[in-house]
């Protein structure tokens, strides 16, 4: 797969389902960055009319999991990944279009190159922050991505 905004988010459709209803759209890919948005919706909103904890999560995965699965198929090798560990932090109610950006791209280019190198697992941590409309911030989630190469 190329990895352009269209076909990611085609692929959120038919491999992550529960993003794609929630609003869940990836607008920009690079090497060193992913930018993922989503807009607070009755379906994705919470109690409080802010956008449930876990529609963030998945926003914020994804920037970090698109940049991941880029560099394994650049790498042209068979690796695995997973998420070993993620932690959060709320500081604002998540309104109107949350927008999330990673730009750990190059954390995971030299750890696929260790994994390669040393043929042992490696773990990275990679940050993403979520943004509302007026460039505040509502929420930053780090994870932990545990990638092998499968032998």
């Amino acid at each position: 797969m190329e990895f352009t905004p269209l076909k990611l988010n085609v692929f959120l459709f038919f491999k992550l389902p529960s993003a794609f209803w929630s609003g869940v759209r990836v607008k920009s890919i690079s090497k060193e960055q992913c930018v993922v948005t989503v807009k607070h919706r009755w379906f994705n909103q919470n109690p409080f009319k802010s956008i449930y904890f876990a529609v963030q999560a998945m926003a914020a995965e994804l920037t970090t999991g698109a940049l991941v699965m880029m560099q394994i198929k650049k790498s042209g090798k068979n690796i695995s990944m997973l998420v070993a560990n993620n932690n959060s932090n709320f500081s604002k109610k998540a309104t109107g279009r949350i927008t999330f950006t990673c730009n750990d791209g190059h954390l995971i280019e030299e750890a696929i190159k260790q994994t390669i190198a040393t043929c042992e697992g490696q773990t990275i941590w990679m940050k993403s922050v979520g943004v509302n409309e007026k460039r505040e911030q509502v929420s930053e989630m780090n994870f932990e991505w545990s990638i092998k190469l499968k032998v």
